[in-house]
């Protein structure tokens, strides 16, 4: 039987799943421009500005990332193997861009993203590591 999810697993589901819902808001923003909530590019226009030259690469982009937060915050959810190792993946990627929007592109400020990410990393890890300890199959732990 599957234990209890912890609260941390818990957290990172809704983190995924907040990821999720903006990438929903983000390709409706898209396909919808003009409208009622077009102002909420105010907040970022470099990436208004970046998703429009992308054209519709923009919105393959954002439903592949929106797929893969849904799937990760389902799998957290759950506390499946697959939600940790999906978690882990996506917190890489964006680790990655992170460090390189902040050295090739000068802009610093993405430097916050890698400690956040550092963390939910190592959190990640530690869970998966731990699950992999004694007798496992699969998610579930067998009783000797």
């Amino acid at each position: 039987m599957k234990g209890a999810t912890p609260i941390g697993m818990r957290l990172l589901a809704l983190f995924f799943a907040f990821g999720a819902c903006m990438c929903a808001l983000t390709i409706g923003l898209l396909l919808f421009p003009g409208g009622a909530l077009d102002s909420l590019w105010q907040l970022n226009p470099e990436a208004h500005a970046a998703f429009q030259r992308m054209d519709g690469l923009s919105i393959l982009l954002m439903s592949a990332v929106g797929v893969a937060c849904a799937l990760a915050a389902i799998g957290l959810a759950r506390n499946a193997r697959s939600g940790r190792w999906l978690g882990i993946l996506i917190l890489v990627v964006n680790l990655v861009g992170d460090l390189t929007n902040a050295f090739v592109r000068h802009d610093l400020r993405t430097l916050i993203g890698v400690p956040i990410a550092g963390v939910m990393i190592f959190y990640l890890t530690r869970q998966a590591k731990s699950k992999q300890s004694g007798n496992v199959i699969g998610d579930h732990r067998v009783i000797d």
